[in-house]
């Protein structure tokens, strides 16, 4: 069943891929075989949620990189996020992130985890991004591109490969939780 911009087969192909060529111990997935056929129209989803966002910061793009990437500042942005004020049960887990392709990361009490895919200092990160209210295996890809905007940053966040029906939701967790929350920590 096609329920995203990736099928589940494609995503665990693409992502399997790049975390066994990371070398990352323990993965889940295991890539049986190259796809050497051309992808069939049935095969790709024409109705597939994305989210795009751009965003600015007052702050360099090293700085906003290092709020993202490391777990002492991304925990400030954390406290501050609506979600910790909610009321919401989102576990306790320490936020923990491990700024190397390949590495873990656990966000929100351990109610966001993942892998992070690529990291390109200062310009680029790219996630394995789920929620703990997904189904078991299901990853989406986060996209974090970071841009010198005059003495501060432009952020352009593409978020793609969630389940159906969750964009209205992560689109405004994402403002809430990173953007609102991260401005208020570079200040």
């Amino acid at each position: 069943m096609m329920r995203n911009l990736l099928s589940r087969g494609n995503f665990v192909v693409r992502a399997g891929t790049v975390v066994a060529g990371l070398g990352a111990a323990g993965s889940a997935y295991a890539v049986t075989g190259a796809v050497t056929r051309a992808a069939g129209d049935a095969e790709i989803s024409h109705t597939s949620e994305a989210i795009h966002q751009v965003v600015d910061f007052a702050a360099g793009p090293a700085r906003v990189y290092r709020a993202l990437t490391t777990t002492e500042d991304f925990d400030k942005v954390v406290r501050l996020s609506a979600a910790m004020h909610s009321g919401m049960s989102l576990g306790s887990a320490p936020t923990q992130i491990d700024a190397r392709p390949g590495g873990a990361f656990s966000l929100f009490g351990g109610y966001v985890t993942g892998r992070i895919l690529e990291l390109q200092p200062n310009s680029r990160i790219v996630e394995a991004w789920r929620s703990g209210s997904w189904g078991p295996g299901l990853y989406s890809i986060a996209t974090f591109a970071l841009a010198p905007q005059g003495t501060g940053t432009r952020l352009t966040f593409d978020h793609a490969g969630f389940p159906n029906g969750a964009a209205p939701t992560l689109a405004q967790g994402w403002q809430e939780n990173y953007w609102e929350p991260l401005a208020k920590s570079l200040i």
